[in-house]
């Protein structure tokens, strides 16, 4: 390390010298904890200082191993006891929110390490060796020193694998592993790399296919090929003793229990997982009544959507005939994503009559890469990284074709891309007088509640064409409302998976693969089910105050440009905001 670099690493500690005076008023001192700590934490953790634009890690890959672990764990607290020394009553206004949001990343972060969740790195729908593949997506990629940390990186995969490998021993050892029912299959992402022969297929050869115009070709060849070496000699190794060990060892000594309630310490780790995508202290019984009321609500709805499509047979038969008929199912994947297309563009010319701002951000609509399509959801959004040269993208899932039905598309699209996650995200990334500590988060309960709420929003918005529309519009609702119950049937009420397969087969339209990868993910990942529907419940909830208190005054522009107005927030923190909005006579001040 350079005498500059340990000057400014002293200087973060606030060590260097005694010129600079300590920060004395509240303010200060909370603007000066929550920059060092976001300093230290994008020092931790080098691919989300990539994201966000800090470039001096992009050579490292960081470390997930117990002892990195509990050094974080340590600095964390001490972050958290300095935070609380500060008298959140002095602060500004703005401050305090800020406060509130930062106290909660705090003590997500700390009970997140204290009941051991990094020795779960993976879900049945993504994981650490999946979701690696996409870190050229964030990647800068116009000189040849970026290309070299990318190479970097490669090279490092071998040391990060070792370390998740000893954490899934670790997890094995005390029983806190995936239920082995999920992990089937879910070795093919390894598989497709460990075996991987071409490497001009290798997804992480895919920044050096299209290199910069401005550079020497005799420069972007010798690239190429240390590119190569290290995917040949490192990367594809790496995934072949991941492969290996995950087969031969993790998946055949994994838990053949389901509930998180069954892990060391289940009942800790789940109300963490809860309080944690929800920001609420509600108990799994209260959740779990909250959605059997939402799916009894909803099927009336579906019932009335049916009959309103002039559908001759009962609910079951209605259900069969969406699942099985041609005529709701693309034949290409082009035309699910054209189809997808025009229902953007559709909603694009919508937008200025519900929002008073928009982002300058665009977004794209892309396929889910191949590597994790098969186990992955049907669409998701993948946000922009900082550097303003790339645009935001609404993933859609074109393989399984007949699994994919276009009569969902319009709630799909409602919800990943506007006026769902890139709306939301985009305006929160812009928000430049935010710290970036809350433009960079993400927090489920607002995020997933939006974007489900706004799938609501569609059909005051005129998206939805069809009966058959507004019936995708309910599955997706009812898809929501049947997470609270599985979710808390199978980590706290002993649900088998084959009682969570019933409920969605019985009461949704969608597909057989939908229905068994969706359980499939709820068993493996506790809690962030629960985020979309009683994040919704809580937006439906407040604007529903804000009409019936303002009156002839609300504005449904200016309530959602208020809700919008703090970026990903608590939801204690949205019932403080839409009470302002209510205060201020419904202008969005």
């Amino acid at each position: 390390m350079t005498l500059s670099r340990i000057a400014a690493a002293l200087l973060c500690l606030g060590l260097a010298g005694t010129a600079a005076a300590a920060p004395s008023t509240a303010a200060e001192r909370f603007k000066s904890l929550y920059e060092r700590e976001w300093s230290w934490r994008q020092d931790e953790y080098p691919q989300l200082g990539t994201y966000v634009g800090n470039h001096a890690r992009d050579g490292e890959l960081g470390h997930v191993d117990e002892a990195s672990q509990q050094r974080r764990l340590k600095q964390l607290e001490a972050f958290q006891r300095e935070l609380q020394e500060i008298p959140a009553a002095e602060l500004p206004p703005a401050d305090q929110v800020n406060y509130a949001i930062y106290r909660e990343q705090l003590a997500n972060s700390i009970g997140a390490i204290r009941v051991r969740a990094y020795l779960l790195p993976m879900t049945s729908d993504s994981s650490f060796y999946a979701d690696l593949t996409q870190m050229g997506e964030s990647a800068p990629q116009s000189t040849r020193e970026d290309y070299e940390n990318y190479i970097k990186r490669l090279d490092a995969i071998p040391a990060y694998f070792d370390e998740h490998i000893d954490l899934l021993k670790k997890g094995v050892k005390i029983g806190m592993t995936l239920p082995q029912v999920v992990l089937q299959g879910r070795d093919g992402p390894i598989r497709d790399i460990a075996e991987g022969t071409d490497i001009q297929q290798n997804p992480f050869y895919k920044p050096f296919l299209k290199m910069p115009a401005t550079m020497k070709a005799e420069e972007a060849e010798s690239l190429r090929r240390d590119a190569q070496k290290a995917i040949r000699e490192k990367v594809i190794p790496a995934y072949a003793k991941l492969h290996k060990y995950f087969v031969n060892d993790y998946v055949p000594k994994a838990r053949k229990t389901l509930g998180a309630y069954q892990l060391p310490g289940g009942k800790e780790y789940y109300q963490q997982q809860i309080r944690e995508y929800t920001t609420t202290d509600l108990s799994p019984d209260e959740i779990h009544n909250i959605g059997l009321r939402e799916v009894a609500r909803i099927r009336a709805e579906m019932e009335k959507v049916m009959k309103d499509a002039k559908f001759d047979g009962d609910f079951a038969a209605f259900l069969k005939f969406l699942r099985t008929d041609p005529q709701f199912y693309a034949k290409t994947p082009r035309e699910l994503l054209m189809t997808a297309s025009y229902i953007a563009k559709r909603i694009d010319g919508e937008l200025p009559k519900y929002f008073g701002k928009l982002p300058r951000l665009p977004y794209g609509i892309a396929p889910v890469p191949a590597a994790i399509a098969p186990y992955y959801t049907t669409g998701r959004y993948a946000g922009a990284p900082a550097d303003g040269k790339t645009a935001g993208f609404y993933w859609v899932n074109t393989w399984k074709l007949e699994a994919r039905p276009l009569y969902a598309l319009t709630a799909l699209t409602l919800h990943e891309a506007v006026p769902g996650h890139h709306l939301q995200g985009a305006l929160a990334n812009e928000q430049g007088e935010q710290p970036p500590f809350r433009r960079y988060a993400y927090i489920s309960a607002f995020g997933e509640g939006w974007a489900l709420y706004t799938e609501h929003l569609g059909v005051e918005m005129g998206i939805y064409e069809t009966p058959y529309d507004h019936f995708g519009r309910l599955t997706y609702e009812m898809w929501r409302a049947c997470r609270l119950v599985i979710d808390t049937g199978v980590h706290a009420k002993g649900w088998t998976r084959e009682q969570s397969l019933a409920l969605l087969r019985d009461n949704s339209a969608l597909s057989e693969h939908e229905i068994t990868t969706e359980v499939d993910r709820y068993i493996s990942w506790p809690g962030q089910a629960l985020s979309y529907k009683l994040g919704e419940l809580r937006i439906r909830e407040l604007r529903a105050k804000a009409e019936r208190e303002l009156g002839e005054r609300f504005d449904l522009r200016a309530f959602h440009d208020a809700v919008l107005s703090l970026g990903s927030v608590p939801l204690p923190l949205l019932d403080q905001r839409v009470e302002q909005f209510i205060r201020d006579g419904g202008k969005n001040l």
